[in-house]
């Protein structure tokens, strides 16, 4: 397994959990505003973070520790995905996956052979804007479709969610995405923040205050919003 990154302590990336961390490499998207350009556009000059190295630290950390989660980069594109998860499992650990959603049968493999026990979907946007949003424009929305839907019918823990930027979200969109994803479990706005590692510079957050009317939206039609990202 290629590891790009670790992060060997984390309260906020598993929900609940004490946890570490793990970044791969490659993504089948080009996300303008994504946070990780290099795991994404070059991930072969990264450097590689030995598989062994991080379980051993996972072991040794058994019994402090409780989750793992897999993030990227897309996770789900790389083949030896469930035999590593497999040893994360053998270690007592669980896993939480970080996904686009373009890779369901990956998604429900994991799920169905019960390696994971948490996934998180990005949405990028509303269908129709979706590809330009994700930077592919030839995007198909199936596997992203069938993947939300999945996931709201089988059983797992899950959440959905946006990171929201002022120059690609509008209101429209949120109501669009809220009526798609009317019944789902859990759905986050996470505010952008701009750093020297996104794919391209120059975009921008959306207030507190608009982030909070966005909520509005999706408790409006019954599913449970909440806000990530915000200083306080």
């Amino acid at each position: 397994m290629k590891i790009h990154g670790f992060n060997k302590l984390t309260l906020l990336d598993y929900p609940g959990h004490l946890g570490a961390t793990l970044f791969l490499g490659s993504c089948n998207f080009r996300c303008p505003f994504c946070q990780n350009a290099g795991l994404v556009l070059n991930p072969e000059a990264e450097p590689y973070i030995e598989e062994g190295e991080v379980l051993a630290y996972l072991k040794k950390r058994q019994g402090i520790l409780e989750g793992v989660c897999v993030t990227g980069g897309e996770p789900t594109l790389s083949r030896e995905l469930p035999q590593f998860i497999e040893k994360l499992k053998s270690l007592g650990y669980l896993v939480k996956l970080d996904t686009n959603g373009s890779n369901p049968s990956m998604i429900r493999s994991l799920v169905e052979s019960g390696l994971i026990d948490y996934v998180a979907m990005d949405i990028k946007t509303s269908p129709e804007n979706y590809g330009r949003v994700a930077g592919c424009i030839n995007i198909s929305m199936d596997t992203i479709e069938e993947s939300v839907e999945y996931l709201m019918d089988c059983g797992i823990d899950y959440e959905f969610r946006t990171t929201v930027v002022r120059e690609l979200h509008t209101v429209e969109d949120f109501y669009k995405i809220g009526a798609w994803l009317h019944g789902c479990r859990q759905y986050f706005l996470q505010a952008y923040k701009d750093s020297e590692n996104v794919i391209q510079s120059g975009f921008h957050s959306y207030s507190r205050k608009e982030l909070e009317g966005f909520a509005e939206i999706f408790k409006e039609q019954g599913i449970n919003a909440g806000i990530r990202g915000l200083d306080d």
